[in-house]
């Protein structure tokens, strides 16, 4: 069995106070993009992931599985790795519901939606988005999700900038409690349901609030080569550029090749 692991961007991030459980409150718009990692999965006689040695997130995920369906992790995993590690698109959740859906459609008896849901919102935030088709909001810790309706004709410029450190996700959200970024976390959310209800044309994406977790200068250099809108994707350090027209977002490309590694696609629905 083979399947696309899609990437994401966050088309918006607001996040509000920690919750008391280690995690922020946090209103996102989840948008899947057009490029991908490739899983094969197959039986085998044990748990077995290749292609990726960093892996931890789809090993977890189908012992996980295992665990609530009752069964041994009797998979064979290969992970083709494309899209970049650590930029804050998702790659490894990604991986993950894959493997999550792959693994359980091999079973005798699948586990039902909800259940599988409830597995991979253990696994990550992110991670049950990557279960759903078309563009989603997410809330709570990111992980309840309402389907959401949005223009999806346009073109998408991915940078990862070049001699940027990653930081931890753990990190990021530090810092933004120490800088007392969860302040007027209301208004923001409100501004981001007003902007998203006013959404019909993708131009209209332009009016969805700024990420609050992460910010890079790259935007300002993406939004004056042409993007209507442009961000840092989750905790970073990715940026995006959505433009109306391929030619304007091949044109931004080259001229950010110096910047980092780039990639140019499109909004995908689902995969």
């Amino acid at each position: 069995m083979r399947a696309s692991a899609s990437a994401k961007i966050n088309l918006a991030l607001v996040v509000g106070p920690n919750r008391g459980d280690g995690k922020h409150e946090v209103v996102t718009v989840y948008q899947r993009i057009g490029i991908a990692d490739r899983l094969e999965l197959d039986p085998a006689d044990g748990l077995i992931v290749e292609g990726f040695p960093g892996d931890t997130l789809v090993r977890g995920a189908l012992e996980a599985l295992a665990s609530k369906a009752g069964v041994e992790p009797n998979w064979r995993v290969r992970i083709e790795k494309r899209l970049p590690i650590a930029a804050g698109i998702g790659g490894g959740s990604s991986d993950a519901a894959t493997a999550l859906r792959l693994a359980n459609a091999t079973l005798s008896e699948p586990l039902p939606d909800g259940d599988l849901n409830e597995v991979a919102a253990r696994l990550g935030a992110d991670v049950p988005f990557f279960l759903t088709d078309g563009p989603q909001l997410g809330t709570g810790d990111g992980a309840l999700l309402h389907a959401l309706e949005l223009p999806q004709d346009y073109w998408v410029l991915l940078l990862v900038p070049r001699a940027v450190q990653k930081q931890s996700t753990a990190s990021v959200y530090a810092s933004f409690d120490l800088r007392g970024g969860s302040a007027g976390f209301d208004d923001r959310r409100a501004a981001l349901h007003a902007a998203l209800a006013g959404v019909r044309r993708p131009r209209d994406l332009a009016a969805l609030p700024e990420n609050d977790l992460a910010s890079s200068p790259l935007v300002d250099d993406v939004r004056a080569l042409g993007a209507f809108r442009a961000d840092v994707s989750g905790a970073g350090p990715a940026v995006y550029g959505l433009f109306h027209h391929k030619n304007a977002a091949k044109a931004a490309q080259r001229a950010l090749k110096h910047a980092g590694e780039t990639w140019l696609t499109a909004p995908a629905w689902y995969g």
